[in-house]
C-alpha cells in the first residue's frame, strides 16, 4: 500500500442537507474514517479469470485496489467490468513492459493447474511455469515494482516423514507439476534485490468460485456425494493439506497489506492435513452417510504441510472445514454448481495445441 497525499472529498448528512469537507491528508487515515476515498496499489493479476483469481480480483476491487488481468481467458471470463479493473488477454509467454506500466505488485497465479494437466502437457507446463515466470520477473525487474507473490504448490516437498512440513525442509519434488513450481520458485527468489519476492505454497484447495474447479479432492467428493449419493476414493490413505478458496484470497491480501513488514521467502498455507479417506468420511456424514466405494490404487503423492510460519505473522483461517463442506453440498444439491467438464482442468488443455 503506498503512502499518499491526497485531496479527500468527505460527506456527512445533517437533516436530509450534504456538507463536503476537503482534507489533505494520507493513506493512513482511512483507519477511523468510513467515507474516505483512498488510493491503493495498482495490482497485477496473471492468471486472474482463473478458480482463485476471479474471487481475488472481486475482493482486490472491492477493497479499493487498481487491478490489471493478463489472462488467456482459456476457461471463459467470470469477472465483472469495473471502473479500476483492465482485462488483457494474453499469454504470459508473449508479455511486454508496456504491460506492467504502473504496476506495483504482481500475483502470479498464471499457469497449468495440476500433475494431471500437467502430464497430458509437460512442454507446456516447463513453458508456462518456468519461461513464463522469468519473462514476468524480467519486465518486474525494469518497471521497478514493489513486491512479487508467486502461486507455487505445497507439493514441491515431494513426500515427507516428518509429521511438521515447514519451510525449513528440503524440496523433493516428484513430478512436472511440482518440479517446474521448484524452479520457478527460485527464479523468483532471485529477484530479491530488485522486489520483495514471496512463494506461496498452497494446499489443495476446496470451495466455490464462479470459476469452478472440479478435479480438486474435496469438491469432487462433494459433487459425488450430491449427485450419485455415492463417493468413490481413489486408494484413500495419502495425505493432502486443505484450504478454503476464500482463505486463500486473503492470504494473498494479507501480504499485499503487510509486505513492509513481512520476511520475503517461502510460505505454506494449509488449514489442515487429511487423508482422502478422512476428507470422504466427512463429506459423507455431511450428506446423511452415502455410500464410500473404494478403488485399491496406489498413489505414491501424498504430502503434508505445516502453516506455523504464516499464522505466527498475524494471518487468520476463518473458514470452518464442515461448515464451509455443507455449503458446498447444498449448493449442488440445489444445483447451483454443476459437475461440468468445463470445470475440468484437463478438458481445455487437452484442445490446447502445441
Amino acid at each position: 500500500m503506498r503512502i499518499y497525499y491526497n485531496l479527500i472529498l468527505l460527506k456527512a448528512t445533517n437533516n436530509n442537507n450534504y456538507y463536503y469537507l476537503i482534507i489533505v491528508s494520507k493513506l493512513y487515515l482511512n483507519k477511523f474514517c468510513h467515507n474516505i476515498i483512498v488510493f491503493y496499489m495498482n495490482i497485477l493479476v496473471t492468471g486472474g479469470a482463473g478458480y482463485v483469481g476471479t474471487l481475488l480480483v472481486k475482493k482486490l476491487l472491492k477493497l479499493n485496489y487498481k487491478v490489471k488481468v493478463i489472462d488467456t481467458f482459456w476457461f471463459g471470463d467470470f469477472i465483472d467490468n469495473h471502473k479500476n479493473l483492465k482485462k488483457i488477454k494474453k499469454n504470459i509467454l508473449d508479455l511486454k513492459k508496456k504491460d506492467l506500466n504502473n504496476v506495483d505488485f504482481v500475483i502470479h497465479l498464471a499457469g497449468i493447474a495440476n500433475d494431471t494437466a500437467s502430464n497430458l502437457k509437460p512442454k507446456l507446463t516447463w513453458e508456462y511455469t518456468c519461461l513464463g515466470t522469468k519473462i514476468l520477473c524480467d519486465l518486474s525487474k525494469i518497471n521497478k515494482i514493489k513486491g512479487f507473490i508467486f502461486a507455487s504448490s505445497s507439493s514441491v516437498y515431494g513426500v515427507k516423514k516428518e509429521k511438521k512440513v515447514h519451510e525449513e525442509l528440503v524440496c523433493e519434488p516428484i513430478s512436472d507439476y511440482n518440479k517446474a513450481k521448484m524452479v520457478a520458485e527460485k527464479i523468483v527468489e532471485s529477484y530479491g534485490k530488485f522486489f520483495k519476492t514471496y512463494n506461496i505454497r498452497p494446499a489443495t484447495l476446496y470451495g466455490y468460485s464462479p470459476k469452478m474447479r472440479m478435479d480438486l479432492t474435496m469438491n469432487i467428493l462433494t459433487g459425488q456425494a450430491a449427485n450419485k449419493k455415492e463417493i468413490t476414493v481413489f486408494g484413500g490413505k495419502q495425505s493432502r493439506p486443505y484450504l478454503h478458496v476464500n482463505d486463500m484470497v486473503d492470504l494473498y491480501i494479507f501480504f499485499i497489506k503487510y509486505y513492509k513488514k513481512l520476511d520475503a521467502g517461502p510460505y505454506n498455507a494449509s488449514a489442515g492435513n487429511l487423508t482422502v479417506l478422512e476428507k470422504a468420511k466427512i463429506i459423507s456424514k455431511i450428506s446423511n452417510n452415502c455410500n464410500i466405494k473404494i478403488k485399491n490404487i496406489k498413489d505414491i503423492r501424498s504430502y503434508r504441510t505445516d502453516s506455523t510460519k504464516i499464522l505466527k505473522q498475524g494471518f487468520i483461517i476463518k473458514e470452518n472445514l464442515h461448515k464451509s463442506l455443507k455449503n458446498l453440498y447444498d449448493m449442488f444439491v440445489n444445483k447451483k454448481i454443476s459437475n461440468s467438464k468445463r470445470w475440468q482442468s484437463i478438458y481445455w488443455i487437452k484442445k490446447i495445441k502445441c
